[in-house]
C-alpha cells in the first residue's frame, strides 16, 4: 500500500497546466505569508479553495519546493481514504473485507495517479471517503457519539475547503438517495445533530468569511463562475457525453475492473431477494452512483470529477470478493453475518471471476506501448526503456495469478496480482519517468536555462501549450510573457519546434541557445 501511493513522488516533474498552477500557488502563499487569497503570478486566483494550497505549503516549508512536496498531500490523502473505507469494511464485514480494500483501493489506477497530482481532487476525495466511512458509523447505533458526530461535520468542512460546495452537494445526495432506496428517513437525522453542523461550521466557514471580506469578488467568481457556470455550461470547454464517467470508471479500477461484473450480478440477486434495504453495501453504493450520476448531468467533464466514487466503490468489491473467497473455500453461507445476505453463486465461481482481474495486466503493456509511441520520435523511449522485459514480466505476472485462479487459490491470486501491480509501480518509477520525463515535464528544460537568460528581463515563451508554459512558470519562479515580433529588444524565448518553424516563416532572425527536446528549444531573437 505505502509503495503504491508514496514511492517516486518526485521522479517526475510537475505535468499538465493544473500541476505547476497549483504549486506555484501553494509556493506564493509561504513566500508571502498571505493564507488567505490564493494568488496565481501575483493576482487573486479563486478556481479552487485553500486546503491544498495550505497543505502544499506545508510540506514546502519541511520539504522544501520540490515536486515530492507539492504531491505529499496527495499521496497522504489517498492513505487516509484507504484507511478510512478499510476501518469501515472492518465494522461491516470483518478483517478479510478490510483486508482486500487495502489491497484493491491503493493498487487501483485512479488512486496511483491522483496520489501523485498536485490538485485538490485526492484531498477531496479522501475527505470525503472518510466523511462517508463517518457516517456509516453513526448510522450503525441509534444513539451516535459525540466523537462521531464532531468528526463527520469535520471531514465534511475539511471536504468544503478541498473542493467547495460539491462536497455538501455530494455527501448530501448520497445520503438522501440511500434515505430513499433504503425508506430509513429517519436515520438521515443522526448525521444533522448539533455537534456535526458545528463542527462543519468551524472547520470550512472561517477560511470563506476571510476571503469573501478580503476580497469583495470571491464569492461572484468562485461560487457562480467557478461551480454553477462550470457544471451548467460548456465555457470551460470540457464537453463530454452523458456516458463518460462509466468509461472512466472502468479505466479507474484497473486492474480490478473484471470484478465489477460479479458485483453488479450479485447487486441484481440481492434486488431480487429484498435483502439490501439493511446491507452496508447498499450505504456505500450510493455513495459510489451518486457522483457519476450528479457529474454525467454536468455540462463539463474531467476524469477527477468522480474521483470520489472509487473509494467507496472499492467498499463494494472488497465485500463482494470476501463472500465469494468465502463460499470457494467451503466457508457456507453460514459464515457469513446477518447484516450481508446478498446472494452466494454456485462453488468455484470464485476462480472464473479472479480470471476477469487478470485481463488489465494483458492489455495494460500494449497500451502503455502504443502510448508511448505518440511521445515524439527522437525520444526513442520504446527501446531504452527496456520494454520488452516490461512486457514480459507483466504477461508472466497475470499468467501466474490466472493458474493460481484456476487452482482454487483465489485469495494467492489476489494477492499476486496487487503485489504484481506494486512492482510495476516500482519499476515505472525507476526506470520510466526518469527517462520520460524530459518529454512531459519542463523540469528538466527549466534547469538547462542559462543564467544569463534568467537575469535577462526579457526572458518569454513563443507558441508553448500552456501546460508547458506554466510549467516555466513554475521552474523559474516567474511569470513568464508571450513573446510577439513586435517585441524590438533582444529577448531569451523558450519555444518549440512548431514555434521555431513559425519563426522562420516570419523571417525572424534568431540563434538556438538550448535544444532540450523539440518541445523546449531556447532561443535567442536577434533585434
Amino acid at each position: 500500500m505505502l509503495c503504491c501511493v508514496l514511492s517516486g513522488l518526485g521522479k517526475l516533474g510537475l505535468v499538465g497546466p493544473d500541476d505547476p498552477r497549483y504549486a506555484f500557488i501553494a509556493r506564493a502563499m509561504l513566500q508571502t505569508g498571505d493564507w488567505v487569497t490564493p494568488r496565481l503570478y501575483g493576482q487573486p486566483w479563486f478556481e479552487k479553495p485553500v486546503l491544498y494550497y495550505w497543505a502544499a505549503a506545508a510540506a514546502f516549508r519541511f520539504f522544501g519546493v520540490t515536486e515530492f512536496a507539492a504531491r505529499l498531500p496527495c499521496a497522504l490523502a489517498a492513505l487516509l481514504a484507504t484507511l478510512a473505507i478499510a476501518w469501515a469494511a472492518l465494522r461491516a464485514y470483518g478483517r478479510d473485507s478490510a483486508v482486500l480494500v487495502m489491497l484493491f483501493l491503493p493498487t487501483s489506477i485512479a488512486i496511483i495517479a491522483f496520489a501523485r497530482a498536485a490538485t485538490p481532487d485526492m484531498l477531496f476525495s479522501a475527505l470525503l471517503a472518510a466523511c462517508a466511512a463517518v457516517a456509516f458509523a453513526t448510522l450503525e447505533k441509534p444513539r451516535a457519539s459525540v466523537i462521531l458526530q464532531i468528526a463527520f461535520g469535520s471531514f465534511l468542512g475539511a471536504a468544503t475547503l478541498a473542493k467547495g460546495p460539491a462536497a455538501v452537494i455530494l455527501a448530501a445526495g448520497a445520503v438522501f438517495l440511500w434515505a430513499l432506496v433504503s425508506r430509513q428517513w429517519r436515520a438521515v437525522l443522526q448525521l444533522m445533530k448539533p455537534a456535526s453542523v458545528i463542527s462543519f461550521f468551524v472547520v470550512a466557514l472561517p477560511w470563506y468569511i476571510l476571503c469573501a471580506v478580503r476580497n469583495p469578488e470571491f464569492l461572484r467568481i468562485f461560487i457562480l463562475e467557478h461551480n454553477f457556470a462550470r457544471y451548467l455550461t460548456p465555457v470551460f470547454q470540457h464537453p463530454q457525453p452523458f456516458w463518460f464517467f462509466g468509461v472512466v470508471i472502468l479505466a479507474a479500477t484497473i486492474p480490478w475492473t473484471g470484478l465489477l461484473i460479479p458485483l453488479a450480478i450479485a447487486a441484481r440477486r440481492s434486488y431480487v431477494a429484498r435483502s439490501w434495504p439493511d446491507s452496508p453495501a447498499l450505504f456505500f453504493a450510493c455513495w459510489a452512483a451518486f457522483p457519476m450520476l450528479f457529474f454525467s448531468f454536468s455540462e463539463s467533464k474531467l476524469p477527477g470529477y468522480i474521483l470520489p466514487a472509487v473509494p467507496p466503490l472499492a467498499f463494494l468489491l472488497a465485500a463482494d470478493a470476501r463472500r465469494y473467497l468465502a463460499h470457494d473455500a467451503h466457508a457456507g453461507a453460514a459464515a457469513n453475518p446477518p447484516i450481508a445476505r446478498w446472494a452466494i453463486p454456485s462453488a468455484g465461481i470464485a476462480r472464473w471471476w479472479i480470471l476477469l482481474t487478470v485481463c488489465p495486466f494483458f492489455i495494460l503493456p500494449l497500451a502503455s506501448g502504443y502510448w508511448l509511441r505518440q511521445l515524439p520520435i527522437e525520444s526513442d523511449v520504446t527501446r531504452s526503456l527496456g520494454m520488452p522485459w516490461l512486457l514480459a514480466f507483466t504477461l508472466s505476472g497475470g499468467a501466474l495469478a490466472a493458474v493460481l485462479a484456476l487452482a482454487r487459490h483465489a485469495r494467492a491470486a489476489l494477492i499476486s496480482e496487487a503485489v504484481l501491480m506494486t512492482m510495476l509501480v516500482l519499476s515505472v518509477n525507476a526506470r520510466v519517468l526518469p527517462q520520460l520525463d524530459p518529454y512531459l515535464s519542463v523540469r528538466a528544460a527549466a534547469r538547462e536555462t542559462p543564467l544569463e537568460a534568467l537575469r535577462a528581463p526579457g526572458l518569454s515563451v513563443f507558441e508553448l501549450n500552456r501546460a508547458w508554459h506554466y510549467g516555466f512558470n513554475f521552474y523559474l519562479d516567474r511569470d513568464l510573457p508571450e513573446w510577439t515580433p513586435e517585441t524590438q529588444r533582444p529577448v531569451w524565448t523558450w519555444t518549440n519546434a512548431a514555434g521555431a518553424a513559425s519563426l522562420d516563416r516570419r523571417g525572424v532572425h534568431y540563434y538556438v541557445v538550448r535544444h532540450v527536446t523539440s518541445q523546449a528549444w531556447l532561443v535567442c531573437i536577434d533585434p
